[in-house]
């Protein structure tokens, strides 16, 4: 493979000079116009300035702290001396034609680096073997400072690392030999096209840039997406009630209702027929309900945690009783839907309705938010306090700015890998219908969303008896006695298992703990015919995860079987032959078809929601 840049044999040509004139140019306004751009978002807003604030004052308490210890300071300038020594030396016997061991090789996880001048061309492995010696030593630097709490750490070792991603050769166009062979090979339509892609995304994103992940034209909720047969049986002013088609002659007796995160879409429970959670527990025998969250505006500012319960899962608890006359349900949650649904058995518990449900299910849910990972940097008391007032200002949070930070908790992956290819590289983005779901966000709404965060995240009150009051009802998630399923995932950054063990402890009903392979997406959406992570299970509940883990036993392929046993073999289905009931189809009960499934709540984009494009447009 050829490196980045090689000197052409013969002179240009006329016509190739021209030709290179004619791009520059285009590459010229292309910047001017992005520079404009960006001048007219360049006032931040009070949440984004609060984080400003809160890195440039983690970088200042790490200078105080690395000039107070002598020690430190001179080991570390020591080290970049000895570094560059020995690059120097590398070089020069490279350049002898000696074929020379790398001093450095970046992680098996990185994939930045796999092109293959990057080992072979001393110039690039120079490049290369300089930025990850500097990376490395910043991680050891942080590690050592003294005079800082956990807190102060996890928040610079953040911050710093995003500033040394940012700093990665391979996101400039004269350090990366893939985009320099790019830009050669097409004379620069590269670099023009990057551009221009570039401003389209900007000009899409609220805050920071939500780069184009895939190709969204491919896509269609309803049309290849969100697809299993059902209808829309209810709505209110936030959610739509889903009844799915039964592909079973009989059905459990006891229905089973699916509560999924307003944080994106809840199709990601639904995505392919060959990934589906909701096709897959239709095909298992459930009479299976799911919650389509509305996308919330302005006019739903007000809306509040206690609304989102009465209006959500409680509406849909009534309302599934008029549909197959079943006064209780088994419930299925997930991430932050699965918090709210904590929150509504604790509050049935509490009002004495604790019966109208038979099982509940937690799927990567946080209830004791001791550990909220990575994303507890920006939600701080000054951080949240920025949140608040730019909630109370626009009457919500717009999702686009909530998917960039959550890119940024894996920003190589999620956020540089792109910002080359579509930038640099000036390549469309390939289509993939996970990361279609991943950029169909959804807006939150003030009065829950800055509610959440302060109760959850930084008062951690939902583990506290009586922490919590909603509609005038204090709840306490140690009286809930419903029997519980928490399955986790060992490698979730979102809701790490290590807090959302905890969560499994407080019941005082029966509880069944399982820990999924991989992340917070991939981990529970893990169908069974790909026989792919496994799952750790554990007949008891030690007082710690570590000891949990210790004495788990690892078992191949998905947990959903293992989930199935559970919901059916423990009676919360009424799965005996005898109690089965013919097969429950939608409108045949007291509530009739609204509409089909996946309902006109889903398909709402946020451009749509906020008046941006025509309702029904494409935003693409």
């Amino acid at each position: 493979m050829q490196s980045g840049w090689k000197m052409p044999s013969q002179p240009l040509s006329q016509q190739e000079m021209e030709t290179w004139k004619a791009q520059l140019d285009d590459v010229g306004e292309q910047y001017k116009g992005l520079l404009q751009d960006l001048l007219s978002r360049m006032v931040p807003s009070e949440a984004a300035d609060s984080v400003y604030s809160d890195m440039r004052e983690s970088f200042e308490a790490a200078a105080q702290s690395l000039m107070s210890n002598p020690n430190l300071l001179w080991q570390t300038q020591s080290r970049l001396v000895q570094d560059q020594w020995l690059l120097w030396q590398q070089g020069v016997r490279a350049m002898a034609g000696e074929q020379v061991a790398p001093l450095v090789t970046p992680p098996k996880h990185d994939r930045r680096f796999k092109d293959e001048a990057w080992t072979t061309d001393p110039y690039y492995m120079a490049i290369m073997q300089q930025y990850l010696l500097f990376s490395q030593m910043v991680d050891e630097l942080i590690g050592d400072l003294d005079g800082l709490d956990d807190t102060h750490k996890r928040n610079l070792a953040f911050y710093a690392r995003q500033l040394v991603s940012a700093m990665s050769p391979t996101n400039f166009v004269s350090t990366n030999p893939e985009v320099m062979r790019r830009t050669l090979e097409t004379k620069g339509q590269n670099l023009v096209d990057g551009l221009a892609r570039l401003r389209e995304d900007l000009a899409n994103s609220a805050e920071g840039i939500n780069v184009r992940m895939t190709d969204r034209s491919a896509f269609g909720v309803g049309e290849n997406i969100a697809v299993t047969p059902g209808s829309v049986v209810y709505e209110n002013e936030l959610i739509q009630l889903i009844q799915y088609t039964p592909t079973t002659e009989n059905t459990f007796k006891t229905p089973l209702l699916i509560v999924p995160p307003w944080i994106n879409k809840y199709y990601i429970l639904d995505l392919r027929e060959d990934n589906s959670l909701v096709k897959w527990m239709v095909d298992q025998g459930h009479t299976v309900f799911l919650i389509s969250w509305r996308n919330p505006g302005p006019e739903q500012s007000d809306i509040t945690w206690a609304d989102y319960m009465q209006l959500g899962p409680i509406s849909a608890m009534e309302a599934i009783e008029q549909a197959c006359g079943e006064k209780s349900v088994n419930l299925l949650s997930y991430c932050v839907g699965g918090t709210l649904t904590a929150s509504t058995v604790a509050y049935l518990t509490s009002t004495r309705r604790g019966r109208k449900v038979k099982s509940v299910t937690y799927m990567a849910t946080l209830q004791d938010f001791r550990d909220p990972g990575d994303i507890g940097v920006f939600l701080n008391e000054r951080v949240v306090q920025g949140l608040e007032n730019t909630l109370q200002l626009k009457g919500y949070l717009d999702g686009r700015s909530m998917a960039y930070t959550f890119n940024l908790l894996r920003e190589n992956d999620l956020f540089w890998s792109f910002y080359i290819n579509n930038y640099l590289k000036g390549e469309v983005p390939a289509a993939f219908d996970l990361l279609y779901w991943n950029t169909d966000g959804t807006n939150l709404t003030a009065g829950t969303h800055a509610w959440y965060l302060r109760h959850m995240y930084l008062g951690n009150r939902l583990v506290e008896p009586d922490g919590i009051e909603l509609d005038g009802v204090k709840i306490d998630l140690r009286k809930v006695s419903t029997p519980s399923y928490f399955v986790s995932t060992k490698e979730d950054h979102i809701a790490k298992w290590n807090s959302t063990y905890y969560g499994a402890l407080l019941p005082k009903g029966p509880v069944t703990f399982v820990l999924g392979g991989s992340g917070h997406i991939a981990g529970i959406v893990n169908p069974p015919h790909k026989n792919k992570y496994g799952y750790w299970t554990n007949d008891t509940l030690p007082e710690t995860h570590d000891a949990w883990q210790e004495g788990a036993t690892f078992n191949e392929g998905s947990w959903w079987p293992h989930w199935q046993a559970w919901v059916t073999e423990n009676g919360y289905a009424d799965a005996d032959p005898k109690k089965m009931v013919p097969a429950r189809q939608p409108g045949e009960g007291e509530l009739k078809i609204i509409e089909p499934a996946p309902g006109r709540y889903v398909k709402m984009t946020i451009p749509e929601v906020l008046g941006e494009i025509p309702s029904g447009a494409t935003s693409q």
